[in-house]
């Protein structure tokens, strides 16, 4: 299966209806521009951020709105970069998880509305499963497969490969899957908000 191709017609439907059902807030954009227009919609003035590790949220330009402070939201990710003692620092990512809005991606979606997400250090995962109130994941319809085997497959034989190049040439060592986490729904009593922006250009791995 070719695992770098858009998602379009029935698939896609499907995909956003049942997403939709599971009580996500699902927003179907164009580009990746227009789906930094509707993160800035969604996240007010003053919100307390915190975003992951992301080629989609790099390539989308969030990104750079971020290293730019072309925004008004409390960054939590600057105190962590800033911070140059490594014990600190340790210790400021333990605190973040509490912000506000968490954003990122997936590395699968399937046409049910389950997601899969691989982790190393797993220090965004806190954020994903509990602490963070709203969590925006922005996916290029690319990352849309069947079933939960083709997402394991997806990640295992077209993410990592890709990860693990990126990891060498950014830090100068191999990526790890140490961590992967299922996301079938939502408790609705948590009183949580899970935005999916589906992206019809190819986003990330």
């Amino acid at each position: 299966m070719n695992y770098n191709i858009l998602t379009t017609g029935e698939s896609l439907k499907k995909t956003y209806d049942a997403l939709a059902t599971k009580g996500y807030k699902v927003e179907l954009v164009k580009t990746g521009f227009d789906a930094l227009s509707k993160i800035k919609e969604i996240i007010p003035e003053g919100a307390t951020i915190m975003n992951g590790s992301s080629t989609t949220l790099s390539q989308i330009g969030f990104v750079d709105v971020l290293k730019n402070k072309e925004h008004k939201w409390n960054n939590l990710h600057d105190k962590v970069l800033n911070e140059a003692d490594p014990d600190l620092q340790a210790e400021l990512r333990k605190q973040v998880v509490h912000s506000e809005y968490y954003l990122g991606s997936v590395h699968a979606l399937t046409e049910d509305g389950d997601m899969l997400i691989a982790s190393n250090s797993g220090s965004q995962l806190p954020s994903i499963v509990y602490t963070s109130t709203h969590l925006v994941f922005v996916v290029g319809t690319q990352k849309i497969v069947p079933n939960l085997e083709e997402a394991f497959n997806r990640l295992e034989q077209y993410v990592v490969p890709l990860e693990d190049k990126r990891a060498l040439e950014a830090y100068g060592v191999n990526t790890q899957v140490n961590k992967i986490l299922l996301i079938k729904g939502e408790n609705p009593h948590m009183g949580r908000t899970i935005h999916i922006i589906l992206v019809e250009e190819i986003l990330g791995f």
